[in-house]
């Protein structure tokens, strides 16, 4: 089974019975940004806090 498609599974059979729609989408939203927050770190995109605060104060 496809990666994505088994996290979302375990993802959904974590959550309780009364889990509605909108809980079940918002935690699979999350774990997609997660998953693709740890792509970008193993590939190297990342941005310091220092450039981060540069990139704030030019605001």
């Amino acid at each position: 089974m496809h990666a994505a498609k088994q996290d979302a599974l375990n993802t959904i059979s974590q959550l309780p019975d009364t889990a509605d729609m909108d809980e079940i989408m918002y935690r699979l939203y999350v774990l997609d940004k997660v998953r693709k927050g740890q792509e970008d770190v193993e590939q190297g995109r990342l941005t310091s806090a220092d450039d981060l605060k540069h990139e704030i104060d030019q605001w």
